[in-house]
């Protein structure tokens, strides 16, 4: 790929380029708040509601010390500032995904049944779903190109320790004992990212360009005609936080219950994992098998997102066309806090999606060939 990517060179300036490279991930922290997390012993109805009021599709986990093992073997612990005494230990992350995953585990959806999960520990769900099984932590004096490289593997969030310290124990386990954390997400880097002039040159080359490899042109969605709980069951099969919804055919027979090819099909709406943080928990049972188009046209007219903010992704198809640029791909999606952009030809017909780990990873591919080499 790095070999690729030396057209359209910019004349280099030395001043400006060591701009980004001297930056660092606490210079990304400046207006974050403190972390958002859970408790092990919380109810999935006390965690949705959690993920709603504080407009976060994800919560690390956090339990006493010495009772869990930790995602991966880690050990991410909080400590006292002043004796050091350690207080909690961050046990794993829990997602929509997870949630959805959770509600999707069999085919009962009656209100007993959704009361019960609705009920269960939060410790209980983690690992339904890969991500959930990792945490990562980003040291705040890691650079913004290394920031970069971890982001442009598919992580989407890492935690940042503040006044902390890191140690190996027996070789393999990491321990990071902080006071407290920050999260840093995928889309901060991007936000920041979009404001840096030496980046210009990669902003302008269209989202299409062989040489990018930006666009990912195997899309699976669901059609117009899947119930919700099927469209759910469809994310967890298959690892998805979003899928296109795209209209069915008329031209074969086909199983709205699966996902389906969504490559030159046209698409008219998305669901996200976060669209059932939306939903009072209250009122998901009725809802489950209510058809996805449905369901996406009542919750972009509730009055729940006009009074708390959040966005349904129903209420705006976030799209870009081969042709756009790169920088266009990056601004749609940080201003619609959206994470991918649907590639769409002239006729609305799906082409393909960027999403923030393609936008990362094409910045710093072309950033290293630059500038770095």
């Amino acid at each position: 790929m790095q070999a690729t990517m030396d057209v359209q060179r910019s004349p280099k300036k030395p001043n400006q380029h060591q701009m980004l490279k001297d930056k660092q991930v606490k210079d990304l922290l400046v207006d974050k708040r403190r972390l958002v997390e859970v408790p092990y012993t919380a109810t999935l109805a006390d965690t949705i509601n959690t993920l709603m009021a504080n407009k976060v599709v994800a919560v690390p986990v956090a339990a006493p010390p010495g009772h869990w093992i930790g995602a991966g073997g880690s050990m991410i612990l909080e400590s006292d500032k002043q004796t050091g005494v350690v207080r909690k230990h961050y046990i794993g992350m829990v997602t929509m995904l997870d949630v959805l995953a959770h509600i999707a585990g069999n085919d009962s959806a009656d209100d007993a049944d959704l009361a019960k999960k609705m009920a269960v520990p939060v410790s209980s769900i983690i690992g339904h779903c890969i991500e959930s099984l990792s945490l990562w932590t980003l040291s705040p004096n890691t650079s913004i190109v290394d920031c970069m490289e971890v982001f442009s593997k598919g992580i989407h969030r890492a935690m940042v320790p503040i006044d902390g310290q890191s140690e190996n124990v027996a070789g393999v386990e990491l321990t990071e004992s902080a006071s407290c954390y920050r999260m840093l997400t995928q889309m901060d880097l991007l936000r920041f990212l979009n404001d840096f002039q030496e980046l210009k040159a990669i902003m302008s080359h269209k989202v299409s360009d062989n040489q990018l490899q930006a666009v990912t042109d195997s899309v699976f969605g669901v059609t117009n005609k899947a119930k919700v709980i099927d469209v759910i069951k469809c994310m967890r099969t298959g690892s998805l936080s979003a899928v296109p919804i795209v209209e069915s055919s008329d031209d074969m027979v086909e199983d709205h219950t699966q996902l389906v090819n969504g490559k030159q099909r046209k698409i008219i709406g998305t669901f996200s994992a976060t669209d059932l943080r939306g939903c009072p928990v209250w009122q998901l049972q009725p809802l489950l098998n209510q058809g996805v188009v449905d369901f996406l046209k009542m919750l972009s007219k509730a009055q729940f997102y006009e009074s708390t903010g959040l966005r349904s992704s129903s209420r705006e198809l976030v799209t870009c066309q081969p042709e756009s640029s790169l920088g266009e791909a990056v601004e749609k999606a940080v201003s619609n806090h959206v994470h991918r952009v649907w590639v769409v030809d002239e006729q609305g017909l799906l082409e393909g999606l960027v999403s923030l780990t393609d936008m990362v990873r094409v910045i710093r591919l072309w950033y290293l060939a630059e500038f770095l080499q």
